[in-house]
């Protein structure tokens, strides 16, 4: 897993080579769009989500689960991601689309949805496979932005920023892994806590599904201002088996900035152990990816020290084993 880590900017360099090969038919009509994936196959969506919130010039919508929202028709643009081809969920989604007569587009590295999207003649981008799905991040984001900026629903800009993300990784991933490091040796025996704006999120939840996957840790996260409205009522009992991390970044808004100034004089009250993350970069798009960078690192430390072997997942595994035994599909 620590190897996959480390070339996540080699990852960026191929997924842009798919994405230039790849072919997509023209849908016209398109009103809105959906795009559906879980764990490791979804957190792309979640990421462009954030990267396009402020330039989507169609409704996105992010789905986790097994069915279609009721407002899905010949109007929804519906991309399923899933890295294996095989996620049930997807699966499920990706059949009711059909059958709706929605514009569909695949992201996948093969499976049953490959093999659909052939037999139906249903657009898709075919990535490498026999990864990991969630070390497999960079494929999914690139051809993302890739399908959404082809079909005009956000700039091409945000590909272009991706892009210059990569060179933002190479300058900064030896000293990246040496303070990841450090931090792992702090925190390994406490329950991180994830803050973030809210423009950030998916670089929260991709703290905290690394931290599960790689780590074998509870963690949790939330986003400011939202946070503010709720879960600081919660913080009331001192607690040193807790560790806050801010994800701070230089586009964060001033007023949350300020929040998370007042956030961090309450939770001294109750906590000592407090990191702030700062990231570098010259946008939101390149902070976002310093950070998800920092996470797979500090991800990977974190398993070393506490003894797990990031790549195992086998609890998940028999997860999918057993429901395999009662086929939906």
């Amino acid at each position: 897993m620590r190897e996959l880590v480390l070339n996540f900017p080699i990852q960026l360099k191929r997924a842009f080579e798919i994405a230039e090969k790849s072919t997509l038919s023209q849908k016209n009509g398109i009103r809105n769009v959906l795009i559906s994936g879980l764990g490791g196959s979804g957190i792309g969506a979640t990421i462009i989500n954030n990267f396009s919130i402020d330039s989507a010039k169609k409704p996105i919508l992010i789905n986790k689960g097994y069915f279609l929202p009721k407002f899905v028709n010949q109007n929804t643009l519906v991309i399923c991601c899933s890295y294996s081809g095989n996620t049930e969920e997807t699966i499920n989604v990706l059949h009711k689309a059909y059958e709706l007569g929605a514009p569909i587009v695949c992201i996948s590295s093969g499976g049953k949805m490959i093999d659909f999207c052939k037999k139906k003649k249903l657009d898709y981008i075919q990535i490498d496979g026999g990864m990991p799905p969630r070390s497999c991040l960079g494929y999914s984001v690139v051809q993302l932005a890739h399908v959404l900026s082809f079909y005009k629903i956000i700039p091409q800009k945000i590909s272009k920023e991706i892009f210059k993300s990569i060179a933002l990784l190479e300058k900064e991933q030896a000293k990246l892994d040496k303070i990841t490091k450090e931090l792992a040796v702090k925190i390994s025996d406490k329950m991180p806590i994830i803050y973030c704006e809210e423009n950030f999120e998916g670089v929260a939840v991709r703290y905290r599904q690394q931290i599960n996957e790689n780590s074998k840790m509870l963690c949790w996260h939330h986003v400011i201002p939202e946070m503010n409205h709720n879960e600081m009522v919660g913080w009331r009992d001192e607690n040193h088996n807790l560790a806050v991390l801010f994800l701070n970044n230089a586009s964060d808004y001033e007023r949350n900035q300020e929040r998370k100034l007042l956030n961090e004089e309450v939770l001294k009250k109750y906590t000592p152990h407090i990191f702030n993350i700062n990231s570098k970069g010259k946008n939101r798009i390149e902070q976002s990816f310093y950070q998800i960078h920092y996470a797979d690192l500090l991800s990977c430390h974190l398993a070393e020290i506490r003894g797990f072997d990031a790549s195992e997942i086998d609890v998940i595994n028999a997860l999918k084993g057993a429901l395999d035994k009662k086929p939906i599909i």
